[in-house]
């Protein structure tokens, strides 16, 4: 039986790249837990051989049952009725595996039933499960639930739903969306009404959500607007509910894609909730930290779905013959299949590289407030390391989402161009991956929205100490000309922003953010190569082209941009008709 971890040495090479080690002891502190619980480590070598072990027990089901699963559960789907959705059988069998392998819980809290496991470890897995079948990582990801609930919720909150999603009992549901609200949810109009007085107060939600990934979830999240006369993202507030018959959802969506979780179009008729928090910080606070998860998770769906497409399209290659020969000889087809491979692991480096940074800030952020409980003085530079890494996660975040969306879409094109008229066909997966593959670029934010997101961070300067601290670095000599053109790509980089910065036309900012992102990007991903490079010669070679490419890039969009070329702005108005 495969193993989807097992055979992917660079999964592994990017988890002891980041330093598991150093993470399990940021992540456990003295490892005092050891001595009131039998899954707590005893060290970080213990912790992370249970990292490693999580791993491979995904692995085994992503490489067996669940991809044995995914192509008929694509074609049949799940059902709606009488107000409810009922998952496919092998969807229910799904679900219960991961549940026997407690693979549900992987990042919530071990004194809530969960592991206690890394950002990190969690993608790992839902990279794994996504080469299998994508639907099911938006089934098993929202973990992100249970995390949200254990850093914003009350006591009582945190005990009545956090242990059921992480055993596997209950599923969940983010309850955002709704049919006019898509990107711009400042407009959420879901109505939040207290009824009662004093402790007997009860909140109520009324209204319609639409588009939402498993919404038919036993714990769902629900954004509503809780300040009767707002218009804006300062009303609304976040609530949490139980599935009740006050909630009915109305159909499944008909989609292209991803047939094995349901969305769904959702009514709310007075349904019984309680606050998350405090009121108003629904949206400012508390939603964009479960979308920046929810952000990176969808990062390792599409990296699975270009993981799978890439190897598919390989295979076929080495077996399909034209002309005398096996079309992976054919340089046309060898170019594809090399950019493929080239920007799976950029994706990857990348996205663990975000997860690392996430960690770190989570780690640190309940640091501060175990010693503020405690009544022990918080030291100015923990403050400092918190605020460096929330600016930095804020940046890594929409840039992991963004780049494996795009990755992924293109690799699952490409794959089946690779494949011919057999990749278009029903009798391969890939016509799956593609259609799968569409889907990571619109939600949780889509692409453009990830520019929007990031490109705030790039011109306060966040990058700026990334690349100061990556001239400082030393490299051998044979690596030494590949950070030299890094370094002349960040004077590039450097220049090109300065220049935005200058200019006060808003809408040209706008119209260049995505150049301005794309070149951060290239250069950020130079930078994770080399690193990569020093501990592995394959990498070296690979951190050889994206450089080479990475210049070609850069210098285009620099020159564009530096010349304040406007033609699409001033006549997009002629050009739209």
């Amino acid at each position: 039986m495969a193993n989807f971890y097992k055979d992917n040495s660079d999964i592994k090479l990017n988890l002891e790249r980041v330093g598991l080690h150093q993470l399990a002891d940021l992540i456990e502190g003295d490892y005092s837990a050891a001595h009131i619980s039998d899954i707590a480590p005893e060290n970080s070598s213990d912790a992370v051989e249970n990292y490693l072990k999580i791993c491979q027990i995904a692995g085994g089901l992503a490489g067996g049952p669940i991809a044995e699963r995914s192509a008929k559960i694509d074609e049949e789907g799940n059902v709606c009725r009488d107000g409810d959705v009922f998952y496919h059988e092998l969807v229910k069998k799904n679900l219960r595996d991961f549940q026997k392998a407690q693979l549900l819980g992987i990042s919530i809290p071990r004194e809530y039933g969960g592991l206690n496991m890394p950002q990190i470890v969690k993608v790992a897995v839902l990279e794994i499960i996504s080469r299998a079948d994508a639907s099911l990582m938006n089934l098993v990801g929202l973990q992100d639930i249970g995390e949200t609930i254990a850093e914003f919720g009350n006591e009582e909150q945190k005990n009545t739903y956090i242990t059921r999603l992480a055993n596997g009992d209950a599923t969940g549901a983010m309850i955002l969306t709704e049919p006019d609200s898509g990107s711009d949810l400042q407009s959420v109009r879901l109505q939040a009404k207290l009824v009662g007085e004093g402790d007997d107060a009860v909140w109520h939600l009324n209204g319609v959500k639409r588009f939402i990934t498993n919404g038919n979830g036993d714990i769902l999240l629900v954004m509503a607007r809780s300040e009767e006369g707002t218009k804006d993202g300062r009303g609304l507030s976040l609530f949490v509910c139980k599935k009740q018959e006050s909630i009915q959802i109305r159909r499944i969506e008909n989609k292209l894609g991803i047939h094995g979780s349901p969305t769904c179009e959702m009514t709310f008729s007075n349904a019984p909730a309680s606050l998350i928090g405090k009121r108003k910080f629904g949206l400012i606070k508390y939603v964009m930290s479960l979308m920046n998860g929810a952000r990176i998770g969808i990062a390792a769906q599409s990296l699975g779905i270009a993981e799978a497409s890439y190897r598919l399209a390989r295979e076929y290659a080495e077996t399909r013959v034209q002309f005398g020969k096996a079309i992976i000889k054919i340089p046309a087809v060898y170019e594809l299949l090399s950019n493929m491979r080239l920007n799976v692991e950029a994706g990857r480096l990348l996205l663990y590289e975000t997860a690392k940074i996430v960690d770190f800030q989570k780690a640190l952020t309940n640091r501060i407030e175990s010693k503020r409980k405690n009544g022990i003085t918080v030291e100015p530079e923990e403050k400092q390391n918190v605020k460096y890494y929330d600016r930095l996660a804020a940046v890594l975040t929409p840039f992991s989402k963004y780049f494996n969306a795009e990755m992924c879409n293109r690799a699952a094109y490409d794959g089946i161009q690779v494949m011919g008229g057999s990749g278009y066909m029903k009798d391969y997966p890939m016509e799956r991956y593609y259609r799968d593959a569409r889907i990571t670029n619109i939600y949780e934010g889509t692409s453009q929205l990830q520019v929007v997101a990031a490109i705030g961070g790039i011109l306060a300067g966040v990058l700026d100490k990334e690349f100061e601290k990556f001239k400082e670095l030393s490299f051998n000599s044979s690596l030494q000309p590949l950070s030299d053109s890094i370094k002349s790509l960040i004077t590039s980089f450097d220049k090109t922003v300065k220049v935005v910065r200058n200019q006060k036309d808003r809408e040209y900012t706008e119209f260049i953010s995505e150049r301005i992102v794309r070149m951060g990007l290239d250069i950020y991903i130079s930078t994770l190569f080399l690193d990569a490079a020093m501990k592995n010669d394959r990498k070296a070679k690979l951190a050889q082209i994206w450089i080479d490419n990475a210049k070609l890039n850069i210098n285009n969009n620099s020159t564009f941009i530096i010349s304040g070329e406007r033609n699409i702005i001033d006549n997009h108005s002629e050009i739209i008709v």
